[in-house]
């Protein structure tokens, strides 16, 4: 006899078997073409980190916060590359995995999560690695504050998830968005906090700056890592605020519209 517990996990099953296909897909087709692989996932956020580093060392006598200039931009660089990177990826979601959806076991939350998934587990890992590169290589002593470090992807996470669902539908139903994004999200790397503290910013300028998501979880990051520095203009309501209404808005048009975005999308 057939139980309702034995169809869930069945169908739970199923369901996990696709979403570890799509991401196995993934894997081979980043990763798995290019020279090194996997070692490009580091070898880039290390090479942006060694030239802001060596630039703003001949600028600046220290940096904003503490006296390491690896460990203050990684603190940035790290999390935004995070962000700005799985937007790019969700959005281009549909679009890349548009041959399995065909199969009704896959769906186009599938190919959104398995893609969150891949790459928030790539990008922890190289964090994890370039960190601990970064203390040793300057023998730092730094007291980690894991809750906020973890707090900070949480947001970060969370904003680009929702952010890139988003993306998801308007990259396939406007391709031409995806080259505005890309045109836009350009001046957040400057006014993301990477560069500087947003509790030093003069007003007028740190209130609007504090309208962007991503300088709260910039600071959450460097909490994390500078016992002397509390994050106290950071607000993760705010920033998951901002990710669950644009969650919310891209799966409504992703629900509404994926069968048209799948026949007649880009």
């Amino acid at each position: 006899m057939v139980t309702l517990s034995g169809l869930l996990s069945g169908r739970g099953f199923v369901w996990g078997r696709s979403v570890l296909s799509l991401m196995l897909r993934e894997m081979a087709t980043s990763y798995g073409r290019s020279p090194g692989g996997y070692l490009w996932a580091i070898a880039e956020p290390v090479g942006g980190l060694a030239l802001m580093t060596i630039v703003f060392s001949f600028v600046l006598r220290t940096p904003p916060l503490g006296s390491n200039f690896a460990l203050f931009y990684a603190t940035g660089f790290l999390p935004f590359t995070y962000y700005a990177s799985l937007t790019s990826k969700l959005g281009q979601a549909i679009r890349y995995s548009k041959p399995l959806l065909a199969y009704p076991t896959v769906s186009y939350f599938d190919a959104i999560l398995s893609r969150f998934l891949l790459n928030t587990i790539t990008t922890l890992v190289v964090f994890v690695i370039v960190m601990s590169g970064i203390i040793a290589l300057y023998d730092l002593n730094v007291s980690l504050n894991i809750p906020a470090i973890l707090e900070s992807f949480g947001m970060a996470g969370a904003i680009a998830l929702g952010v890139g669902t988003l993306n998801c539908y308007l990259f396939s139903v406007a391709p031409v968005w995806e080259r505005v994004w890309s045109i836009l999200n350009r001046p957040m790397f400057i006014l993301s906090g990477i560069f500087f503290l947003l509790e030093t910013t003069p007003e007028p300028f740190r209130s609007m700056l504090w309208f962007n998501p991503l300088v709260h979880v910039i600071a959450k990051m460097r909490e994390g890592f500078y016992s002397t520095y509390d994050a106290r203009l950071a607000s993760p309501l705010y920033a998951y605020s901002v990710a669950l209404v644009c969650l919310f808005f891209g799966m409504l048009l992703l629900t509404r519209h994926h069968r048209m975005l799948l026949n007649e999308g880009a």
